[in-house]
């Protein structure tokens, strides 16, 4: 992948809705995320080559922190912590009318299952929850429009 091809990507990343895009060759590695800014934070990792492969750079200040646990606001209940839409699109409950909910309350979660589709564009995106632990409480009716950083699920860490 040369450098007219990664900025093709970041282009495309700037005028739709994708905020990751990963690839992996011979010889490299490259990571293009959005950051909370929707500039691009790109990193890349050349191994086996003699000439290193080139890196656009970006402002890593402008990445989204990674969510941490931190002592409770005022009026919050520690050990809860929000999974928030990172867009603006439909909420879905489920993958289709007929199928079952991805996450109820009482649904165990990890870091990597998925708890709701967000539509987007007609581009259909799965949610991650990004947290272990159970979830308490959806906060968001099924079909309903939401908005990046919106509330979607109440779960308990643990």
């Amino acid at each position: 992948m040369d450098l007219k091809q990664i900025k093709l990507v970041i282009d495309l990343m700037k005028r739709s809705d994708l905020t990751e895009f990963a690839v992996e060759e011979e010889g490299f590695k490259l990571k293009i995320r959005r950051g909370a800014s929707g500039a691009p934070v790109i990193s890349s990792q050349s191994y086996g080559s003699a000439t290193p492969f080139p890196v656009l750079s970006a402002p890593v200040a402008e990445a989204a922190p990674a969510p941490a646990p931190a002592a409770a606001p005022a009026g919050e209940e520690t050990g809860i912590v929000y999974v928030k839409s990172p867009m603006v699109g439909t909420f879905y409950k489920a993958a289709s009318p007929e199928s079952k909910a991805f996450a109820e309350p009482g649904t165990k979660v990890t870091e990597t299952s998925v708890v709701c589709i967000i539509e987007a564009m007609k581009i259909m995106n799965e949610i991650q929850s990004e947290v272990k632990g159970t979830v308490v409480e959806v906060l968001v009716e099924n079909g309903s429009p939401v908005e990046y950083g919106q509330k979607l699920f109440k779960v308990k860490q643990g």
